[in-house]
């Protein structure tokens, strides 16, 4: 029941929120217990902040999951693309509700297959994309029109974009009605992954064309997923985590106002992407923590005035750094953990590691125990019958604080690094120098980049977690407790050297039927554009059409800008 206690504008709020919540969409599902017990779709005092209201700590809708499901988002690739062809009909075909691309190692570097470079790595840690030939295949019999997609790639991202949109094309959908996310975020690949090619400046220069692009073309389509995943697993702490990933996301809403576009448009378009680890209150509180600090800073400093601009909508991947190759099916229970604190944190998507990724890519059976640990969270627990269900429990309200306080710190710290002396607390002056076109976070970005603050304090979180397993103050079952055990040796997924083989074969092929001089032409062309400021977008795709390989496209980039070299720091 919710407690009353008389309070006139507290009742405001809590009549406010009933009022949406009975004008939304609910499932037409039961929302009792087990037993038979009705439950309220959400609880709280009359003095508490309630689901749905700014700055949305319990979440973003008054109707929680009652209203609409997390997506249960399956990461996968492999192999070539009809080997992942066919592991995307699996999930589909298993109850999952979108896609999640994982790419080799070369396509993450924007080479090609037959590239020197890429010897030996062709398929091993994700599908192998070289052209748009590759994601026709990648998505055939699939409708990318209702099935949204989400690519995890950075460095070339914007080429993959456009090798997407060309199979799209290809297969006669309508490419405006396209549905998804792109990962694209660059900053966090100089803070954590290293998975770059150009310096920031043309890096940056393309994420603003994609934006742009996205936002007059395919408005649904969500050009920029600000990934925090990559910056736990190097080593973060919670706090870094978060911190981190908002100060990026922050650099590019001042990437977009630069462009002159409109924070209540392109701000939606922003979505996020964040690590579940094993400390189940830990991560509740930092999920909760995320949605305030963006919140407040898109409304007090960047000016966002509509809900949606101000809304942190996040996607969520159980830790893979917490998998053990020790006592491997332990992983199922770290997985599902991990995943219910993202439920409770209230994500919009989700990903669940296979018991044996730790080892190898999934295979067949580790991939749909994956999928079904989500299914049973989502249909048998009975944690989507409330929104926001340990709101007011004071533990998790005082972590959220905690992790909130830690967050702001480091804020304060990025906007040193740029040379400023405000903090966030400084409100005011923070959104007077946003409209005076003065890009605060994003210098501290980049200034914090170059002098390896970021790496430095992820190296620094590492070691310290380190040193505490090592002196077992920290405890791992299996690896430095309980370690005894029976578990047998699991078969796991191994991708042939025949798939490099076949991929560089076909890809000699699609090379000699195509028209070379096309080719060369729009690669030019493209190079033309990216020497003015006009938007990059429109000849890529040209470039894409005619059959320019993902290697090419980078390679006339890497020789007009350069490629990054990181400082080599001890």
């Amino acid at each position: 029941m919710v407690i009353s206690t008389g309070s006139t504008d507290a009742q405001s709020a809590r009549d406010r929120w009933q009022a949406r919540y009975e004008g939304a969409r609910v499932r037409d599902v039961d929302f009792t217990t087990l037993s038979g017990v009705e439950v309220e779709p959400a609880y709280g005092t009359d003095t508490s902040e309630w689901p749905g209201e700014f700055p949305f700590t319990r979440g973003l809708y008054p109707t929680g999951y009652r209203g609409r499901t997390w997506t249960i988002r399956q990461f996968a690739g492999f192999g070539n693309a009809q080997q992942t062809n066919e592991r995307y009909k699996m999930i589909l075909g298993r109850g999952g509700g979108g896609l999640s691309v994982a790419f080799d190692m070369p396509t993450l570097m924007g080479r090609d297959s037959d590239d020197p470079k890429s010897l030996g790595e062709v398929g091993h840690c994700g599908v192998a994309i070289d052209s748009a030939a590759d994601m026709e295949i990648l998505f055939h019999e699939i409708d990318l029109a209702h099935v949204t997609t989400s690519m995890t790639i950075s460095g070339p991202a914007v080429p993959i974009f456009c090798m997407m949109i060309v199979a799209a094309e290809r297969e006669g959908v309508d490419t405006s009605k396209l549905n998804g996310t792109l990962q694209t975020d660059i900053f966090k690949e100089y803070i954590a992954q290293k998975e770059w090619i150009f310096g920031p400046e043309p890096h940056l220069r393309l994420i603003g064309d994609l934006m742009e692009h996205c936002l007059e073309k395919i408005p649904a389509y969500k050009p920029l997923s600000v990934s925090g995943y990559h910056i736990r697993e190097a080593g973060s702490t919670a706090a870094q985590e978060l911190a981190f990933t908002l100060a990026d996301g922050f650099g590019y809403v001042e990437l977009g106002l630069a462009r002159g576009l409109d924070v209540d448009q392109f701000a939606p378009g922003l979505s996020f992407f964040f690590d579940a680890h094993v400390d189940f209150f830990e991560e509740i509180a930092k999920f909760r923590a995320a949605r305030r600090i963006w919140a407040r800073w898109l409304r007090d400093v960047y000016g966002a005035t509509s809900e949606k601009a101000q809304w942190l909508r996040f996607h969520t991947q159980t830790a893979g750094v917490s998998l053990t190759a020790q006592q491997p099916y332990n992983n199922v229970v770290r997985t599902g953990i991990e995943a219910l604190s993202a439920v409770l944190g209230g994500t919009n998507s989700l990903h669940t590691n296979a018991l044996d990724e730790t080892l190898a890519l999934p295979s067949e059976t580790a991939a749909e125990i994956a999928l079904r640990t989500q299914q049973v969270i989502m249909e048998e627990t009975g944690v989507v019958n409330v929104a926001d269900p340990l709101g007011g429990s004071w533990y998790v309200e005082a972590l959220t604080d905690k992790i909130e306080a830690e967050a702001n710190a480091i804020f304060d710290k990025v906007l040193s690094l740029g040379g400023s002396t405000l903090t966030h607390a400084d409100t005011r002056e923070l959104a007077a120098a946003t409209q005076r076109g003065e890009a605060l976070v994003t210098r501290g970005l980049l200034n914090g980049i170059e002098e390896g603050w970021f790496m430095t304090e992820i190296a620094e979180a590492a070691f310290q977690y380190q040193v505490a397993l090592e002196k077992g103050e920290k405890r791992i079952v299996g690896v430095n407790c309980h370690e005894e055990s029976i578990t047998h040796e699991l078969e796991i997924l191994r991708v042939s050297h025949e798939v490099e083989t076949d991929q560089v074969r076909q890809l000699a092929a699609r090379r000699a039927r195509r028209d070379a001089d096309t080719v060369a032409a729009a690669l030019a062309r493209m190079v033309e554009v990216s020497r003015t400021d006009g938007n990059m977008i429109e000849p890529m795709l040209e470039a894409v059409r005619a059959e320019a390989t993902l290697g090419e496209i980078c390679d006339a980039l890497r020789a007009e800008w350069g490629e990054y070299r990181e400082q080599a720091r001890f």
